[in-house]
């Protein structure tokens, strides 16, 4: 009986995000037409993670180790373990943001508008796709941008989740247009919203998230490629 509540709130909340969806998709679709307006576009998006995850009864608990200077871009590292960590990711930015996505978010109802516009798809099995994916965030970088990468590159396949080894592409976009890392650990968002390759489920709970304190890049050249990725992943796993 409580797997099938589990289940039975886990449609209940897709339900509330294609309905919250529908309801905000005239102004999403404008905005999405021209780059002037991608921070009302975020702004929708926002609505869309906060609201359904609301009505099923998630709520997010943000801790900033340090005051983020959000008039700067950076580029944003979190652990990956959850579909709601995207969620979660939309409401701890709060300048303007992008996600580097894997390329099958393109053939979701909900994603594809932002996938199509702002969010760029990379499939990082194919070497000249995830080369154009990385030029193109580079140029969002460089338009004063934060970028949302999870450097995981995709959910664990253990359940209960650990983390994986980051690959390399945040790291040397970082290093070579000295763009600061924030890591973020997402601590239990698989506990709230999972899938353990057997099963789906969802209960109401409270996420709770660490906004580490940026690591500045100043200084490192790409032999220290490896050191700032173990910095990173030193810094979310000591607050998992």
């Amino acid at each position: 009986m409580k797997r099938i509540l589990k289940q039975l709130l886990r449609l209940w909340h897709l339900a509330m995000v294609a309905l919250i969806f529908v309801l905000t998709f005239p102004f999403v679709y404008f905005f999405s037409r021209q780059k002037s307006t991608y921070r009302q576009l975020n702004f929708f998006r926002k609505i869309c993670a906060f609201f359904p995850s609301a009505l099923s009864g998630i709520f997010y608990r943000i801790t900033y180790k340090q005051k983020i200077d959000w008039s700067r871009n950076y580029i944003f590292c979190p652990n990956h373990a959850s579909n709601l960590d995207i969620f979660a990711m939309s409401l701890v930015v709060k300048n303007n943001f992008f996600f580097l996505g894997k390329e099958e978010l393109l053939k979701n109802l909900v994603t594809r508008i932002y996938f199509k516009t702002i969010d760029i798809p990379i499939n990082r099995e194919h070497k000249i796709s995830a080369f154009r994916a990385f030029k193109k965030t580079a140029e969002r970088l460089q338009e004063g941008m934060t970028a949302v990468i999870f450097p995981e590159g995709k959910i664990a396949d253990d359940y209960p989740p650990v983390l994986q080894d980051f690959k390399t592409g945040p790291f040397r976009l970082a290093i070579e247009h000295q763009i600061p890392i924030v890591p973020v650990t997402l601590k239990d968002n698989w506990k709230i919203f999972w899938d353990d390759g057997q099963k789906y489920g969802c209960k109401p709970g409270v996420s709770h998230i660490c906004v580490h304190p940026p690591i500045e890049v100043a200084g490192f050249s790409l032999k220290d490629e490896d050191l700032l990725r173990q910095l990173v992943f030193d810094q979310i796993k000591s607050a998992l």
